[in-house]
């Protein structure tokens, strides 16, 4: 993934990254839970933080996955590039 160029606040390629992501992700559910905290009712605010536990359990989930299995092999061709590769002369 290209990372972004001439960010004003951000140095590039820090949002394109697994640790930016994570913060990012942090703040804004920071800043819903802060505000659902200060304006929603005692019942819709434990549904908010209902769903925001079901979030943490999936990351926790993804991030074990991302840490325990390996990465995908680059996938190298072994046969023509094209449907036509070999049938046409050219």
């Amino acid at each position: 993934m290209q990372a972004s160029n001439g960010h004003p606040f951000v140095r590039p390629g820090w949002l394109n990254t697994y640790i930016g992501y994570r913060i990012c992700c942090g703040i804004a559910w920071a800043a819903l839970l802060a505000i659902a905290a200060a304006v929603a009712r005692k019942h819709t605010l434990d549904g908010i933080l209902l769903v925001f536990f079901g979030w943490v359990i999936g990351w926790t989930s993804a991030t074990i996955a991302r840490l325990v299995y390996p990465p995908p092999k680059k996938r190298t061709s072994t046969g023509p590039t094209s449907f036509f590769q070999g049938f046409r002369d050219t």
